[in-house]
């Protein structure tokens, strides 16, 4: 329940605090005073769409703040909890904040929140209904909302909408698949082929580099040999060479070392040496018998490092670039053979998925067939309190098929639902777009807010100028079915007629004035010695007249309190 409104800076009004009372709440005033103003500045303490326009010009900001009681209210908790916000005894304090210079602030329990959520929050609590809320009757759309919000259905449309939505992105992606198939079969093979291709060589990390050096070598066998042979030709024991040499010397120094054994150390150092030439002799003789006994090894490296510059240009400019396409191909074509697996795997559950759509489907629209007949009823109770004794409203369900027969399925079901509207005894039924009557129709949505009413847990339903197009008997059947409604919601309503407003608990006036040169409105709550005044002034313009002042002490006598 809304308990305090105050704005400040707010169009035309400067600073004005408004208390609510439990029960039915009307506000009145001259046109132009600043009803809708109000209500308008409400809109926007509950989550509705501001701009900057909305500041009071020479200002650089607006506020507006309330406070609403929500005790016993089943789902403010959860949302509390879920924003980590504290739960302050069952007093709701929201304040919102309009800054000329940009972005502007929400705030609830001093915590700050995005405005979508605040609309979450304030849509548990308040149901408003604009000026131009009519028109909304008018788009056949919002009929199904209706229902599905009178059934306790709207969670049950969202998750089949939910499955709709997903079971079209599987079949999007299974066209795309089918598409792509033959595709598919074309990259399989090529792949495959490439793959061979590479593993065929067995190719080795580093090869490449080795063989470089290889044939660097082998292509200079001849230039190796000679100097290899020329060499040992140096060092052989053949007379003249040095390992004769050598020989030669180490007798010398082991004569020497019988005379002076000092010398005998000399005589081991050259006896090493000659033992060390003689092993490099015979590793050259090895080494060079490999160029004898493989004279075809060049061409043969030469043809493999020809066959890895080929893999290169067609597969990566290096060796382990090739190597990693060849892992990248394998990685492809598991995929691409996975997926032929995901078109068998996907086709299962789109069907499988398919028929849970028709279960739900179904499902849905048994339960709105039956809410349908019981809206019906609980509608035409209202509207012939309402003054519309003759009224049917149907609520005209019907399941979509095509041609054959099939159901069409659509994201909220297979129903199309209209309401549809006889206003007079012999009338046929005709849907709401066709009614003419603005009082009709604002009976209508009296009647739609009442049931809504009764189905869920908003506590407050603001209606700004719901007595459009009606007057005498009808207002006063209004204003009586609004002070019922009152008694377990509570109800604030913007009117300028009497024959509402003398129905009211609390009377809120709205003012004009100007005051040093500026339009200010205010607002007061009327005491009981003040609402006759103002009911004359809504009866005749003329709040002073005994005539008007003596009717309108009638009227609160016979419908309201003095």
């Amino acid at each position: 329940m809304l308990e305090e409104l105050n704005v400040k800076n707010f169009a035309l009004i400067d600073d004005i605090t408004v208390s609510f009372s439990a029960g039915f709440n009307v506000l009145s005033g001259e046109t132009g005073a600043g009803k809708s103003i109000l209500v308008g500045a409400l809109g926007v303490l509950l989550g509705k769409k501001a701009d900057t326009s909305f500041i009071r010009n020479g200002c650089q900001e607006a506020v507006i703040s309330g406070i609403l009681n929500v005790s016993g209210h089943r789902e403010i908790p959860n949302w509390m909890a879920k924003h980590g916000i504290t739960d302050e005894e069952g007093t709701l304090i929201i304040r919102r904040t309009l800054k000329r210079t940009g972005r502007g602030s929400i705030y609830v329990q001093s915590v700050p929140v995005l405005r979508a959520d605040l609309e979450e929050l304030t849509s548990y609590l308040v149901d408003m209904h604009s000026q131009h809320e009519h028109q909304s009757l008018f788009v056949i759309e919002n009929h199904r909302k209706l229902l599905d919000r009178f059934a306790g259905l709207e969670k049950e449309a969202v998750a089949f909408n939910e499955l709709f939505q997903s079971l079209s992105r599987m079949k999007k992606n299974m066209k795309q698949l089918q598409e792509s198939k033959e595709d598919h079969v074309l990259l399989i093979e090529k792949l495959k082929k490439e793959i061979a291709e590479i593993e065929s060589a067995e190719l080795v990390s580093g090869e490449e580099e080795v063989l470089e050096k290889d044939i660097a070598l082998l292509s200079r066998r001849e230039e190796v040999f000679s100097s290899i042979e020329a060499f040992r030709s140096l060092i052989s024991e053949n007379r003249g060479g040095v390992l004769s040499r050598l020989r030669e010397a180490g007798s010398t120094l082991d004569s020497l070392s019988e005379i002076d054994d000092g010398l005998s150390p000399l005589q081991k150092r050259l006896e090493s040496s000659f033992y060390e030439l003689e092993d490099i002799v015979d590793t050259l003789r090895t080494y060079q018998q490999q160029f004898e006994i493989n004279p075809e090894e060049l061409p043969r490296k030469e043809e493999r490092l020809a066959l890895i510059s080929s893999l290169e240009k067609k597969y990566g400019n290096t060796l382990d670039e090739v190597l990693q396409t060849c892992e990248g191909h394998k990685q492809k074509l598991l995929e691409l053979e996975d997926s032929e697996f995901d078109i068998d795997k996907l086709k299962n559950k789109i069907e499988a998925e398919t028929e849970r759509l028709k279960v739900a489907a179904l499902a849905l629209s048994e339960k709105r067939t039956d809410a349908a007949v019981k809206l019906q009823s609980r509608i035409e109770s209202n509207l012939k309190e309402l003054g519309m004794s003759s009224a049917r409203f149907i609520v005209d369900l019907d399941r979509q098929k095509n041609k054959s027969g099939t159901p069409v399925y659509a994201p909220w079901g297979i129903d199309s639902i209209e309401f549809l509207l006889s206003a007079n005894s012999g009338e046929p039924e005709k849907p709401l777009r066709s009614v003419a009557s603005g009082g009709e129709i604002s009976r209508v949505m009296l009647a739609l807010k009442t049931v809504l009413a009764d189905s869920d847990d908003v506590s407050s339903l603001v209606f700004d100028e719901i007595d459009t197009g009606i007057g005498g008997e009808v207002a006063l059947a209004v204003g009586a079915h609004m002070r019922d409604l009152a008694q377990y919601k509570q109800v604030l309503s913007i009117t300028h007629l009497a024959s509402i407003a003398v129905f009211a608990d609390n009377h809120i006036i709205v003012k004009k004035d100007l005051i040093d040169g500026r339009t200010v409105t205010s607002v007061s709550n009327l005491g009981k010695g003040e609402r006759a005044g103002e009911i004359a002034r809504m009866l005749s313009g003329d709040r002073d007249g005994t005539a008007s002042l003596s009717h309108a002490e009638e009227m609160l006598r016979t419908y309201g309190s003095v």
